[in-house]
């Protein structure tokens, strides 16, 4: 027996004529250094630039907007670490709708400002996600609020649908679109829109590998929880997928695929640096895959004469997690260098060891000295040196020359 899908692509135009008085569709923009990494056209839908910063308004909009005058004077309740955060209380304040969000100790400042910056009343309980539902839970048997879930309702998933509909605008040729994964709405959405009128575009979701729920739950055919999740991306850190986009996923979804720490971390900054596009890292997990893919000397996605299109589907990070990603990608990138060097302990040590560097384009980044180790003599100092490189060959080739100009370099970790 064949059951009706939760969500209908005619689900999504109605939501599409809903948003089009409330956000612009988001940018589209082509990536050359991204297309010619991947062996492939790459273009960048960027959420990130929506209104609130990600797509989640498209689904908390849609869903707020069919309640009853009488839900509306009950408010909504919603938890949350960040974006669906931002998405409810942007649209509560658009639909003049009283807005309650708990959000977990511990969640970062710029985010809990930008909440309470759109009218929303924001509570900090627990430390994490599923601490808030059951606090969002009992609020609304308290007060009768409409619980506002993140991705698990078929009005949130249709919302979400529309940035699919933008895509095939956007990029008709497209053959493939890469969405980031955690509860599953926005790929659900997506999957569903653009899967009715272009069943030939390969739609692949992205999980983080620590927090990858979907995978063993895909296997089992049914929603199954991860036990633990440690990823810094938090926009999809979600333990459970959605029994709503679950079905549309199984049944829509070519593939998911996951991605590591360090991949994401890699993304960010390939983003920042070369489309100078900042994202989250939920929102790098689709380039991050392309990126992955492309190191590994895997073939371009389809057909490499047809598009591909990657989803960022935030930017609302934490200026402070932004500057230790970034110290994170770079090294990963092979950009930092950490050595140390045992010297005569006498004028013009240092200076010499610094001469050589600036000779080989070594940006010195800091210098430490020390005269209490152990293992020296009691006429040497060892120099701890961090440096700026270019990548992983130049910095063999600066250890190299250290090594031929006498220096012993011990490389950190």
């Amino acid at each position: 027996m064949t059951t009706t899908p939760p969500v209908s692509p005619a689900d999504i135009e109605a939501a599409k004529e809903l948003l089009a008085g409330v956000m612009k569709p988001t940018p589209m923009e082509f990536s050359q250094a991204l297309s010619t990494l991947a062996g492939v056209p790459v273009h960048l839908k960027c959420e990130n630039m929506g209104r609130a910063g990600s797509f989640k308004i498209r689904g908390a909009y849609t869903r707020m907007a069919a309640l009853s005058a009488e839900e509306r004077a009950r408010g909504v309740v919603a938890a949350s670490a960040g974006n669906h955060a931002q998405g409810v209380a942007l649209a509560a304040q658009l639909l003049d709708i009283e807005a309650t969000v708990f959000m977990p100790n511990g969640a970062s400042m710029p985010k809990l400002r930008a909440t309470r910056g759109y009218g929303a009343t924001v509570e900090q309980v627990g430390t994490t996600i599923d601490d808030c539902i059951e606090r969002a839970r009992q609020f609304e048997q308290e007060t009768g609020a409409v619980f506002i879930p993140p991705f698990d309702h078929p009005a949130i998933v249709a919302g979400q649908g529309t940035c699919g509909l933008e895509i095939l605008e956007q990029v008709p040729d497209v053959g493939t679109i890469l969405v980031c994964l955690g509860g599953g709405g926005l790929l659900a959405g997506i999957a569903t829109a653009v899967k009715a009128v272009r069943p030939d575009v390969r739609v692949i979701g992205v999980q983080a590998e620590e927090a990858a729920a979907w995978p063993g739950s895909l296997a089992a055919g049914h929603p199954v929880p991860v036990e633990k999740m440690t990823t810094m991306a938090d926009g999809i850190a979600v333990g459970r997928p959605g029994d709503v986009p679950f079905a549309l996923v199984r049944d829509l979804v070519d593939g998911v695929e996951t991605v590591g720490e360090d991949a994401i971390a890699r993304a960010m900054l390939f983003l920042l640096e070369r489309a100078k596009l900042v994202v989250e890292p939920a929102g790098a997990a689709a380039v991050a895959h392309l990126m992955d893919r492309a190191a590994d000397g895997g073939e371009p996605l389809g057909d490499p004469d047809r598009p591909v299109v990657a989803v960022l589907s935030g930017g609302n990070i934490d200026t402070l997690l932004m500057l230790r990603i970034i110290r994170t990608g770079l090294g990963i990138a092979g950009r930092y260098l950490q050595f140390r060097v045992t010297v005569p302990d006498r004028p013009g040590s240092l200076s010499g060891l610094l001469a050589l560097l600036a000779q080989e384009r070594a940006n010195v980044l800091e210098v430490q000295h020390g005269r209490t180790t152990p293992s020296l003599h009691v006429h040497e100092v060892q120099i701890g040196v961090t440096v700026e490189t270019d990548g992983h060959e130049h910095s063999e080739h600066v250890v190299h020359t250290l090594t031929a100009h006498g220096y012993r370099p011990v490389l950190a970790g």
